[in-house]
């Protein structure tokens, strides 16, 4: 299929997906792109995945707050203007920092990120998550969870 320009405008994309305590806007996914997949994602002070790993790579750009970031076991606390690159198969987590954050992420070719952030949001309840079922669809859309 050919790749074409696109050009995603407020009003374009649906509202914030809710991805256990992240809020998570789906820029363009890639059935738009036909390969990259971009997420504007927020959130409030400590919230954030755990530890887990995916296939594709990952990219995130910090735009205010803080983010406390853990690569392969280093943590660094990330402000605004960072960018943290992550390699697919790279165990990784973060975390909001005191003023919570906001962050553009931009995935690799081959992602399911977006396909993974709406099954979250559909089919994990608000509130603390049951590990077992949140392990489960997060399996289904080709993330691990590394707790």
């Amino acid at each position: 299929m050919k790749r074409h320009s696109t050009i995603v405008r407020p009003g374009d994309y649906e509202n914030a997906l809710s991805v256990v305590g992240t809020n998570v806007t789906v820029l363009a996914a890639k059935q738009i792109t036909q390969g990259q997949e971009f997420t504007f994602q927020s959130g409030e002070k400590g919230m954030g995945p755990p530890p887990h790993s995916h296939d594709w790579d990952e990219a995130f750009f910090v735009l205010k707050g803080s983010v406390d970031f853990n690569c392969e076991g280093r943590m660094e606390t990330c402000m605004p203007g960072t960018l943290v690159f992550v390699p697919g198969g790279t165990v990784h987590s973060f975390q909001y920092g005191p003023d919570g954050g906001e962050m553009l992420e931009v995935t690799g070719a081959g992602s399911k990120a977006t396909q993974m952030f709406a099954a979250v949001d559909k089919e994990i309840p608000p509130g603390p998550p049951n590990i077992e079922v949140i392990t489960k669809v997060l399996s289904k859309n080709g993330v691990t969870l590394h707790l």
